[in-house]
């Protein structure tokens, strides 16, 4: 796992050389799932944003900090152009979608549209539902919703700091939390799981643990975050461990 700021130190290194660094990500607000990998590409493509799947993406390569692109430069410079000031549609999904041969993730009750998991299986992709629909704005910039407030039921804890999200599945494991502006200088995670709601136009996560629960959970740093530290965070809010699921982030409870 990562945090969403430490890709911005990887070169993204397409099948024929390097296209520039990952920008931000786009997620999903209802999965906690990133859709899109946006690049800095500096002078290449400007005007218009460049938008990489995870299907696209393989596993990050940190010695040589480089995060490797199934594609070729051609074949991003003639995928669906999206100028920098528009929202990413639905119908512009679709053409995207349809320019690589990728699935729907819309349709379906997994993550990932008919299926829990992200796969790269050709005759998987097959068999997916292919359709269209308005849009429906779920997709998040996870530049927007650094500094958003956390919410606890009685009160403000801290404030968004950085996301950890999961390379294997490209799931949102985690919102970094610093509390230095309510409690002595500390980073705590927060599980999408235990978040009730999101408040876009009041820029805050309500969260559905008190101040003190927060404030006595298990002190986060990077180099920490392993599974036996993931223990002891679930076992402090009495909450079953995401891991002991096979679907990611279905919504399952205590």
């Amino acid at each position: 796992m990562l945090p969403a700021k430490d890709f911005k130190r990887l070169k993204l290194r397409a099948k024929d050389g390097d296209i520039g660094k990952a920008q931000e990500f786009y997620f999903d607000d209802h999965f906690w799932v990133i859709r899109y990998l946006v690049a800095d590409t500096g002078d290449w493509l400007t005007g218009r944003q460049v938008l990489i799947s995870p299907y696209s993406l393989s596993s990050a390569n940190l010695p040589e900090g480089v995060l490797p692109v199934n594609l070729t430069k051609e074949q991003i410079e003639e995928s669906p152009s999206l100028e920098n000031h528009e929202p990413v549609s639905r119908q512009f999904e679709a053409r995207y979608s349809d320019y690589y041969a990728f699935p729907y993730y819309a349709y379906g009750p997994y993550p990932w549209g008919m299926s829990p998991y992200l796969s790269k299986d050709p005759e998987a992709r097959r068999s997916e539902i292919r359709r269209q629909e308005a849009w429906d704005p779920r997709l998040r910039s996870t530049k927007d919703v650094m500094g958003h407030h956390i919410q606890a039921v009685d009160g403000e804890v801290g404030h968004v700091e950085d996301f950890i999200i999961d390379e294997e599945t490209w799931t949102i494991r985690y919102l970094v939390v610093s509390t230095k502006n309510w409690l002595p200088g500390k980073q705590i995670l927060v599980s999408p799981q235990w978040i009730k709601r999101v408040s876009w136009e009041e820029s805050k996560v309500f969260v559905s643990h008190t101040v003190e629960a927060l404030k006595s959970s298990p002190e986060y740093k990077a180099e920490s975050l392993n599974r036996d530290y993931e223990t002891r965070l679930y076992r402090h809010y009495d909450w079953r461990g995401y891991w002991v699921d096979d679907l990611t982030l279905t919504g399952a409870g205590h």
